[in-house]
């Protein structure tokens, strides 16, 4: 068995566990993908380049202060 690196543009993942006869798809993609709706072709979305994970993880940090878990904001107070 080789190895099964994802299909998206510029994504780098590898070992992925999804797929189908046209596309080998990384669980971090697959959320991108899910998280854009049922509408989304999945050949543009495949063809998008994936966004640098540090881009990723600045806006993670944004709307995680934003959006804080209700315990953390709870504790504060």
């Amino acid at each position: 068995m080789g190895v099964l690196a994802c299909d998206r543009r510029g994504c780098e993942n590898i070992m992925c566990d999804r797929g189908n006869s046209d596309y080998y798809i990384c669980n971090e993609c697959f959320e991108e993908l899910v998280a854009t709706g049922s509408c989304t072709d999945v050949e543009i979305f495949m063809d998008s380049k994936k966004p640098p994970r540090s881009q990723l993880n600045i806006a993670r940090a944004r709307y995680n202060a934003e959006f804080p878990y209700r315990w953390e904001a709870n504790e504060s107070m």
